[in-house]
């Protein structure tokens, strides 16, 4: 390990005193503040680029402040270095666009201020190396978010996101303290390089790992506690974007930072497997049902961290962290660039009719899409070897979403061009799931568990999945067929508002209350 400090420990040192700076003098600023904060994000990401060059050149590095049952320490190595370099650009990019959108507003010095005061605390989040200072920073990014989240704060949806992601976000921590309590009972560290390697889980060990998936589950907005990430488009768009495109991650940071913990524990990644399926499920079919382009958004982000729960319980750790770079960087062009969208799809002509796929097409298209990625995979597996059944049922359910173009090509009244245009969009999306899994696992395969043996509760959570990842993409695609019967219509409805499920969970927590005397 490299005894030089690397660079990207200083940047949030650098974004929190410019943030000092703006918070000292929270109203309309001059020009010069904007430029400055958008040039501390920038310096950051400096800082990052050149601490993965450390990292490349020297390998990882570790600083140290306090040890024990509290231990706080940072550490650069290649799943932080890339987390590191991502935050940052993330961070630059919103900072950049927040410079222009917030221009004249009263309290442009406080947005700028909490804007990165926040991202300095993602960033410690990402190089923490310690579970005391995980837990720090995520009562730092809550704290943060919450602010940026009531800065208009007289309206009353965004007094009651606020404080249901008050709650939600906190409930976390408090579940996160106990799980560190447990980890140093069984394991007598916290310090995640210290933690032992071990094959079976002690009882007071499954404790802790059952805990920390709850405040995985709790930090990504999974299914049933999503309400609060559907409701904060009342925050200015880059917020929604920082959050949606990195906040909403560390989820996702904390099972892969603990990740030989978590495999460990197979009720544990039962747990993720179940929860992040049922989220993807959940949020991808509501997700269809909206027609405001930021409540869609927000609820694909419910879907894709699902997914990446769905990832993280199958061992495919590798790929949970590729999804995770990929997901914030689409995430965060979708939010800034939703302007935009909206303006150029109200400039559209009415489309023409589209190609209803009747049973016949449908059935043709699922064989068809499934016969070309067990090609690939067979190519793949002929030159690099075998996949992992939990790697190639990843892989089908992937293949099940194009199978819903592939069926729009079959349809009766589709022409040539676009039969012809699904057909290579299925092969395409399987040649590059191949592709991209072997990067990942070169990447970062070597720093992360393998995935473990399929044993039979592996194999019955699998063919769940499938099954039900199956059954939602044919209903999907059989849709236009039942559309415009009553029954549907009033389905919708329901759908649409998420089965209700958000509103629940607002008379639990007093969240209609919460909005009237907040």
């Amino acid at each position: 390990m490299s005894s030089i400090p690397p660079l990207s420990f200083a940047a949030p040192l650098l974004l929190a005193a410019v943030a000092a700076l703006a918070l000292a003098w929270p109203g309309r600023r001059p020009a010069p503040l904007p430029r400055l904060s958008e040039g501390a994000a920038l310096a950051a990401l400096g800082a990052a680029i050149f601490g993965a060059v450390q990292w490349i050149a020297a390998g990882p590095a570790g600083v140290t402040v306090l040890t024990g049952p509290a231990a706080l320490s940072l550490r650069l190595d290649a799943v932080s270095a890339a987390m590191t370099v991502l935050v940052a650009f993330i961070g630059w990019i919103v900072m950049r666009y927040a410079r222009s959108y917030l221009d004249g507003e009263a309290r442009e010095g406080a947005f700028h201020g909490l804007m990165l005061v926040t991202l300095a605390a993602v960033l410690v989040l990402v190089q923490a190396a310690s579970l005391g200072l995980m837990i720090l920073s995520f009562i730092a990014i809550g704290a943060g978010l919450r602010r940026l989240l009531l800065f208009y704060a007289g309206r009353r949806a965004a007094q009651r996101a606020a404080t249901k992601f008050t709650i939600v976000w906190h409930a976390g921590d408090a579940v996160l303290i106990l799980a560190a309590g447990l980890i140093w009972g069984a394991f007598g560290a916290t310090d995640l390089a210290a933690l032992p390697r071990i094959d079976s889980m002690p009882p007071a060990g499954d404790a802790a790992m059952a805990l920390l998936v709850l405040a995985a589950v709790l930090k990504t907005a999974a299914f049933p506690v999503h309400g609060w990430l559907t409701e904060v488009m009342e925050a200015p768009t880059p917020v929604s974007a920082l959050l949606h495109a990195g906040i909403i991650n560390a989820g996702g940071v904390l099972l892969i930072r603990n990740a030989e913990l978590v495999q460990a524990s197979p009720g544990a990644m039962a747990a993720l497997v179940m929860l992040g399926g049922a989220t993807a499920l959940f949020g991808a079919i509501v997700m269809l049902t909206q027609s405001a382009v930021k409540t869609a958004l927000a609820w694909s982000t419910v879907a894709q961290m699902g997914f990446m729960l769905l990832q993280c319980g199958l061992g495919l750790w590798t790929l949970a962290l590729l999804h995770i770079i990929a997901h914030s960087l689409y995430k965060a062009h979708a939010f800034l660039a939703s302007g935009g969208a909206v303006r150029a799809v109200a400039q559209l002509h009415r489309p023409g009719p589209v190609a209803v796929p009747r049973i016949g097409a449908v059935a043709k298209s699922f064989g068809l899409a499934l016969v070309l990625y067990a090609g690939v995979a067979t190519l793949f597996a002929m030159v690099l070897g075998p996949k992992l059944p939990q790697a190639l049922a990843l892989g089908a359910i992937l293949i099940l979403g194009v199978a819903y173009l592939v069926a729009q090509g079959l349809a009766d009244a589709a022409p040539a061009a676009l039969t012809r245009r699904t057909g290579l969009a299925a092969l395409g999306t399987a040649l590059a799931y191949f592709t991209f899994q072997q990067a990942a696992g070169a990447a970062w395969g070597a720093h992360l568990p393998a995935p473990p043996v399929a044993g039979p509760l592996e194999w019955a959570l699998i063919v769940l999945g499938l099954l039900s990842f199956a059954g939602v993409a044919v209903a999907q695609t059989l849709f236009p067929l039942w559309a415009h019967h009553p029954a549907a219509a009033g389905l919708r409805v329901h759908i649409a508002n998420g089965l209700y499920i958000n509103a629940l969970l607002d008379r639990l927590i007093g969240g209609f209350r919460a909005a009237k005397s907040d």
